[in-house]
């Protein structure tokens, strides 16, 4: 190493490098001085004689411990091998390389092509035996440095952190006070947001639900808007990995946590690749202090929202598929008792989609046959039948909750909206006072702020607007009003406003899990059901035959088919299953082509007249034979002047054509005033017949 050695002239001639690097972007924002004295390494390379000199700076901020791609340097590499370099300028070896492989690949090139290594104490020649020495010596000490440097920063940070002092980047709703450490941000719109997103997770179950929810709510979430100083903010529309981030964070739950996360070490193309920011699952954190500071929920219930998490992560071993709408019930809830995975929802037909249940993993993975595939609609309507009988003891109990659940979701709600207005009344407010502090005749700067005040004029009227008027006055309910709600269950589990949504997150709040088996000697589909709690109970649900559809007429409406059949006509029948409110197997009112078509079906003969032969008459042939009204016939029936038959109750009164000769009937029928009715011979009559 000389700092006098003149360059030959064949070395001069090609091209001398300075190669600028700082290992951070904080340093090459903050460090200038450094960062201009490797510059003037060009006036160095011009004093040796150099006159090509070619700058290479794309390495700034990035480290050289060889675990990140430096595309500067292996630009400096490839000109080396093609022998255009004449000598390589750097601040000092550090600058070139912070590991041995680099920093001895670039002396082992210099060394080959005859180039220099200069540095602000001389100029080194790597065919140089004690030159070689030398800068082999400053790369070793270089990378020595490094380590060491390292180690006794991370070995002080762990011992700070172990005893909850160390100051690390802390998530949205903390701060470091001065005095008091870590605790909550001052911003009680900010509070109360991160309160409201654990509140809604507690009952909604679900990350994304809590998103949509404040997404209709039109709640807002901070965003910084100083390139992460998180000094400054912006409040957005709130985001899914807020809500996710906020949730799985531990420091919400009052704990301390250092070294939640690792960094792994990978060979690319021959190279080190270290990559951070992966997680550590529980359990293997290094620091963990519980009850460091104030918190908004209890480790209990961040622990349980860490379960809730990972049930809700379908798709992976013990995972629960959330309710999130369809036309399946059951979609994701049941398990298989023959193979213990978990049963698939496919849809058949068009237009309307019919939900079919089936395991076929089986046949998926293994080319084995499917465990089970049976139809849903029968299915879920015997588990809704299961569910409301258990809920129905509790009804009135669920229905004063939910009332209470709704007005405490409204009141968060126009909390958080007061604080919004609050906020936004003190941004037009210092919006105001920075337009009055400015000079009226400087209008460069005065029609901005005015403008900025007239933004945040326009944002408070628009807060003012949105916000509800006045409190909601409390409403006394009577229990009394509640009586009959148990028996209206099922009228409101199948309410058109109500979502299969809804449906799904009643069920798998009270059914932990269910459990089919298909019994095929019996066709039965044997359903266990698990409770929370830890009741079980089991349901048989009989499974139809290849061709049977769920449209088929009830027993109760044939039964009353097959006994009027033969004395009535189709439309008689139709009127009578009307009145007794038996729907056709579709749902849909009978006339007298459907009952046709169903005794046709079902092989019931129909109705013959020549079979009466005049023994039996309807109301209206009695009233003809009698001659009179058909009311004044029934009225004769209901006081037991004349007999009458039903077939079933609802169906047309049938009269026994000799009943009307009877004397009861000739004496009802003689009274010219006065109630046609039998009258009792101790009953002392209120009027005479005079």
């Amino acid at each position: 190493m000389t700092s006098a050695e003149t360059i030959p002239a064949v070395v001069l001639k090609r091209k001398a490098v300075v190669y600028v690097r700082q290992s951070t972007q904080s340093q090459v924002m903050t460090n200038l001085e450094s960062k201009r004295r490797q510059y003037d390494l060009v006036d160095v390379a011009r004093q040796r004689g150099f006159v090509d000199i070619e700058v290479i700076d794309d390495d700034l901020g990035r480290s050289a411990s060889g675990t990140v791609a430096r595309p500067g340097f292996d630009r400096l590499v490839a000109w080396l091998c093609a022998g255009k370099v004449g000598a390589v300028l750097c601040f000092d070896a550090s600058r070139l390389a912070r590991n041995g492989r680099d920093w001895h690949h670039l002396l082992e090139l210099c060394g080959l092509v005859d180039a220099r290594v200069i540095d602000l104490d001389g100029v080194y020649n790597p065919c140089r035996p004690n030159d070689r020495l030398l800068l082999g010596m400053k790369g070793s000490i270089s990378e020595f440095e490094l380590g060491v440097l390292r180690a006794r920063m991370l070995d002080a940070a762990r011992s700070k952190a172990a005893r909850g002092e160390l100051r690390l980047s802390v998530p949205f709703g903390y701060v470091w006070h001065r005095e008091l450490g870590l605790g909550f941000d001052p911003d009680l719109r900010l509070q109360e947001v991160i309160r409201l997103i654990f509140a809604r997770f507690r009952e909604l179950g679900s990350a994304r639900q809590v998103l949509l929810s404040m997404m209709a709510d039109q709640i807002h979430f901070p965003r910084p808007s100083d390139e992460g100083r998180m000094t400054n903010f912006e409040w957005m529309p709130i985001r899914y990995r807020n809500v996710i981030a906020i949730l799985k964070n531990p420091f919400y739950a009052g704990v301390y946590v250092y070294g939640k996360s690792e960094k792994r070490t990978s060979i690319v193309d021959g190279r080190a690749r270290r990559s951070y920011g992966h997680s550590k699952p529980y359990g293997t954190w290094e620091v963990m202090i519980k009850d460091h500071h104030e918190s908004y929920i209890s480790w209990d219930e961040f622990e349980r929202n860490q379960k809730q998490l990972a049930l809700n992560n379908y798709g992976r071993a013990g995972g629960v598929k959330t309710g999130r709408g369809g036309r399946a019930l059951l979609s994701g809830i049941m398990t298989c008792g023959r193979c213990g995975r978990r049963l698939s929802v496919a849809y058949t037909g068009n237009p309307q989609s019919r939900p079919v249940y089936r395991c076929d993993k089986p046949n998926l993975m293994m080319g084995l046959p499917r465990c089970m595939t049976f139809g849903g609609p029968r299915i879920d309507s015997a588990i809704a039948r299961e569910l409301l009988r258990a809920v129905e003891p509790m009804a009135i109990e669920a229905a004063f909750k939910a009332e209470r659940m709704h007005r405490d979701q409204q009141e968060e709600q126009r909390r958080i909206l007061d604080l919004e207005l609050r906020q936004a009344r003190y941004e037009a407010s210092l919006a105001e006072r920075r337009y009055a502090a400015c000079d009226p005749d400087n209008r460069l700067i005065a029609a901005q702020l005015e403008k900025n005040w007239e933004t945040a004029l326009r944002r408070v009227r628009d807060l003012e607007e949105s916000r509800p008027n006045a409190k909601q006055a409390e409403i006394e309910v009577d229990p009394n009003a509640f009586a009959n709600l148990a028996e209206n269950l099922s009228e409101a589990w199948n309410a058109p406003g109500v979502t299969m949504r809804a449906r799904q997150q009643l069920l798998r709040a009270l059914i932990v899990d269910i459990i089919v088996d298909v019994d095929e000697k019996a066709r039965d589909v044997v359903l266990t059901i698990h409770w929370r709690g830890g009741q079980h109970s089991e349901l048989r649900v009989r499974k139809p035959r290849a061709g049977e559809h769920g449209c088929a007429t009830t027993e109760d409406a044939l039964a009353v088919m097959r006994s009027m059949a033969g004395r009535w006509s189709d439309e008689h029948i139709a009127a009578s299953l009307n009145r007794m409110g038996l729907p056709t197997g579709q749902g849909k009112t009978w006339t007298a082509h459907r009952v046709a078509s169903v005794r046709r079906v079902r092989g019931i003969h129909a109705y013959r007249s020549a079979e009466k032969d005049g023994e039996w008459l309807t109301l209206t042939e009695a009233a003809a034979a009698l001659r009179t009204t058909s009311h004044t016939i029934r009225r004769l029936i209901k006081s037991g002047a004349l007999p009458a038959v039903q077939v079933v109750p609802g169906a047309p009164y049938q009269i026994r054509a000799s009943d009307l000769a009877s004397e009861s009937v000739k004496s009802a029928m003689a009274r010219k005033c006065g109630p046609r009715r039998i009258t009792d011979d101790d009953t002392i009559p209120m009027f005479t017949d005079t």
